[in-house]
């Protein structure tokens, strides 16, 4: 299907394809207001400015209970007929994974659905269990108002990549990727340094507050930390690389416990902010 074909659906058809990709009625009706969508960065554009506008914290909770924990696959069908292909594919990791990995994230969830008062959500498609956990137990140690922000934000990317699965022959290339993006490369080894923690925060009310997290992939990248189309406000930032945690599983001591780069965002540019590592010493620079 392609967005043409999805605008001439009927109204009750559309928007039970809205729900299949977020499961707020508030934020669903909101869509439909929009319906039918002149292109898909208008589609995406409004979802993203709906639910972060829009929507408050009944409506974030309310999508966030329309999906299964990180590897419950067994309950999957049962309670969530409508979106189970959806799930299942996004979770597509966890299949793969040891017992004790599964076993692990289990018992993850549960502690961190006691700390914050609802079930992890995280962009799961193309990442392996084991990366999963990490993220999980990473942002486990966040306050409850940092959480909130991060898993709003990882809502959206899943409902974003659902409108793909949705309509598959939609053309969305002038959609907008995540506006910063970071890529760590090891020079003392001489590759992309690989699992390590990254943390977005802002500079507001006096104080950093973390927006976004990640776990740079086997390229040494994070390439959405933002959601598509989501720009961020103008004023200072900092990318946090967890770096004493990657030297002791590289065997390595280094000199940095962590590395901090701190930039001023003053327009909806892409930014794309690298580090190059290595135990005595960091750079960086803008680059594209």
């Amino acid at each position: 299907m392609n967005l043409t074909e999805f605008n001439q659906l009927d109204r009750a058809a559309a928007k039970n394809l809205l729900a299949s990709a977020c499961g707020s009625g508030k934020w669903q009706d909101l869509m439909m207001d929009q319906f039918p969508f002149s292109d898909e960065r208008h589609m995406v554009k409004a979802a993203v400015e709906y639910w972060y506008h829009y929507c408050d914290r009944g409506d974030w909770l309310e999508a966030f209970s329309h999906h299964p924990k990180i590897g419950d696959t067994q309950n999957l069908a049962e309670r969530f007929p409508d979106t189970k292909d959806l799930a299942s594919n996004e979770q597509a990791g966890v299949k793969t994974a040891s017992h004790d990995v599964v076993e692990l994230l289990a018992k993850a969830n549960d502690l961190y659905e006691a700390k914050f008062g609802y079930i992890f959500i995280v962009f799961a498609t193309g990442k392996s269990a084991a990366e999963m956990l990490r993220i999980l137990q990473d942002r486990s140690s966040n306050t409850h108002d940092e959480e909130l922000v991060i898993a709003i934000g990882e809502q959206i990317k899943i409902t974003i990549q659902r409108f793909k699965k949705i309509l598959p022959n939609a053309d969305w290339s002038a959609v907008k990727p995540s506006q910063l993006t970071t890529h760590v490369l090891d020079t003392t080894l001489g590759r992309p340094a690989a699992e390590m923690t990254i943390r977005l925060k802002h500079f507001v009310d006096n104080g950093w507050f973390t927006l976004a997290q990640g776990v740079t992939n086997a390229d040494g990248r994070v390439g959405d930390l933002l959601p598509s189309e989501k720009n961020m406000l103008p004023g200072n930032y900092k990318i946090c690389f967890e770096t004493l945690r990657y030297f002791k599983a590289n065997n390595t001591t280094g000199l940095y416990p962590a590395v901090e780069i701190c930039f001023t965002v003053s327009d909806d540019a892409h930014y794309h902010i690298p580090l190059l590592l290595n135990p005595f010493g960091y750079s960086t620079y803008r680059g594209s």
